[in-house]
């Protein structure tokens, strides 16, 4: 059994609807995706790594939600937040380096 980091960060993923806390984008009547804002003021990536850019039900009603970073651990162990518009190129090289090992765990580097 795979040892779990200490420092993993653990970002917001598809959960229990009535669990929700916050009103939806419909609700709030904004005009554009709050996931698609990028927010100027320094953050850390625990903070980035928080955000939602959507929350919304899919065509079959599943709860379908997609951070607004993607975060990212180089080999040397820095971690970057990828933003899913701005960096999406950088997004799409990372999970092309993506492998797997023997044991099915991905390997990214």
């Amino acid at each position: 059994m795979a040892k779990e980091p200490d420092n993993q960060i653990n970002q917001p993923i598809s959960q229990d609807p009535h669990l929700r806390k916050e009103p939806t984008v419909k609700e709030r009547n904004l005009t554009v995706n709050p996931g698609d804002i990028i927010v100027h003021e320094s953050q850390s990536v625990e903070e980035k790594a928080q955000q939602v850019a959507l929350d919304v039900p899919d065509i079959t009603g599943d709860r379908i939600t997609v951070p607004t970073y993607f975060v990212v651990e180089y080999p040397d162990g820095t971690k970057k937040a990828l933003h899913h518009v701005r960096d999406a190129e950088e997004i799409s090289d990372v999970i092309r380096q993506a492998r797997m090992d023997e044991h099915g765990n991905r390997i990214w580097w």
